[in-house]
């Protein structure tokens, strides 16, 4: 009990020091030591990756899972260490709705056949989207949260015994220094001339007592020194670990863009398959050669590609040599014709290809037998095949 009693005054007295000379230091009525240019950089870059970590973090939890009712249900069911429940998607639920709507309506019925043809695309869909956001939490999300809660975690605990150090060094340099002064007070001070003994013992007994309280306060800065620059090597070492971090943040948003990728791309072959299915092809009313939409100002390649009128892909009824030599006899048709706008560089492969140049516009339309991802360009007298997926589609 002594023991503890002990204890807890003396963790009292240090924090009633160091709460002193925070103090004084925040006044501008003592002074501090402060880290070397390169210590400070590493505390400023360590700072900067935890903020952004977090914010990437949550607006990443945003996208994958946009219902902030359902990211607290989530939140919880990890924080009590319990297994997530299974939810529905949103195209999954959309699947269901469309299937049981055909069921009631008619299913043998055009519209009852469509619906049920498209409830399973969104079902599809939607097991791809539950797919993504499996790969992305344990690739992307996992890796970010356990920096945040493991070796971030670590790193504020020694930064603030860092500061705790620090305090203690600056209170012993600033006791060292007020024991000096009495010091040498206590020296200059007395009145040589006055006579009597007791001021002459007076005099000697406290020099001789500030002479022991520079000795002990020398001593307390030494072992004050040795904490301090120990504590200062470890949190160095623990900020320059955020250069590792870097390295494996960067391979997760790497495994978080494939998993991306892959994901949009099953999407668009599921709806390429839907449209086959419907008997449309894309950008394309049935009966029809103008586009299914509006054109737009600026769309990826792969919405061109999507939006491109094509015929049904009848890939390699002829070698490339005898596509080449029947290419300069053929004939735009009479209607179908589409001006289009390059977007980017593209070298010919062989004659038959037509080399493009970004921004140039061009005019292009599609042949029965082709293969759906080329057209036909023409640029003045000359002609060729171009990629669609290069092409913005203009009119």
């Amino acid at each position: 009990m002594d023991f503890n009693m002990k204890k807890l005054a003396s963790d009292a007295g240090i924090f009633f020091t160091r709460a002193v000379q925070f103090t004084e230091e925040k006044f501008g009525q003592a002074e501090r030591t402060e880290l070397d240019a390169h210590f400070e950089n590493l505390l400023a870059r360590a700072d900067s990756t935890k903020n952004w970590t977090e914010k990437i973090l949550r607006q990443t939890e945003v996208l994958l899972q946009p219902n902030p009712s359902a990211r607290v249900e989530e939140f919880l069911y990890e924080k009590l260490d319990r297994k997530v429940p299974s939810r529905v998607t949103n195209g999954e639920l959309l699947a269901q709705y469309m299937a049981e709507a055909a069921s009631e309506l008619g299913p043998t019925t055009p519209y009852g056949k469509t619906l049920i043809k498209v409830a399973e695309a969104e079902k599809r869909l939607g097991a791809a989207e539950r797919a993504f956001i499996h790969t992305a939490s344990i690739n992307f999300l996992t890796p970010l949260r356990n920096f945040l809660e493991g070796d971030w975690k670590t790193i504020s605990k020694e930064r603030r015994l860092l500061q705790n150090r620090r305090l203690d060094l600056d209170a012993c340099k600033a006791r060292l220094k007020k024991a000096k002064a009495a010091e040498a007070k206590a020296t200059t001070v007395p009145d040589f001339q006055e006579t009597r003994p007791r001021n002459y013992i007076l005099s000697a007994s406290a020099s001789a007592l500030w002479n022991d309280e520079v000795d002990k306060a020398e001593q307390e800065l030494r072992v004050a020194q040795t904490e301090f620059d120990r504590q200062a090597e470890v949190t160095r070492l623990l900020l320059e670990g955020i250069s590792s971090t870097h390295v494996n943040h960067l391979r997760c948003l790497h495994e978080f863009v494939e998993s991306q990728t892959t994901y949009y791309a099953q999407c668009y072959r599921h709806m390429l398959d839907l449209q086959k299915q419907l008997g449309r092809f894309p950008g394309t009313f049935v009966g029809t050669t103008e586009p299914a939409s509006p054109p737009l100002s600026s769309t990826s390649p792969t919405t061109a590609a999507a939006t491109m009128p094509v015929g049904p892909s009848v890939a390699g009824l002829a070698p490339p040599g005898e596509a080449a030599l029947r290419l300069e006899e053929v004939n735009p048709p009479a209607s179908g014709t589409r001006k289009a706008r390059v977007l980017y560089d593209y070298e010919a492969a062989d004659s038959s290809e037509l080399a493009l140049l970004a921004d140039e516009l061009i005019t292009v339309y599609s042949l029965p037998g082709m293969d759906p991802d080329w057209l036909i360009g023409e640029r003045g007298n000359k002609k060729g095949k171009v990629p669609v997926t290069y092409l913005e589609l203009l009119s």
